[in-house]
């Protein structure tokens, strides 16, 4: 019992951070359109790039592991 409740946390805190991480991705997309990028913008602006890229590629193949595995 307890454990699915703190697995259910984690998803939603997972969710809860992907959804942010959105959101300010979007936000130094405006930004960058208005002005130039400080030097911290634009390496948030590339790790937020980066770490939806590597999220997306881990999900992918966690899922294909469990059908095909």
């Amino acid at each position: 019992m307890m454990i699915n409740l703190l697995e259910t946390i984690n998803q939603l805190s997972l969710v809860l951070l992907l959804l942010c991480t959105f959101f300010y991705y979007w936000h130094l997309k405006k930004n960058k359109k208005k002005r130039k990028l400080t030097t911290f913008e634009f390496w948030m602006f590339f790790t937020i790039k980066l770490a939806i890229f590597v999220a997306a590629g881990s999900y992918v193949l966690l899922f294909l592991d469990r059908n095909y595995g």
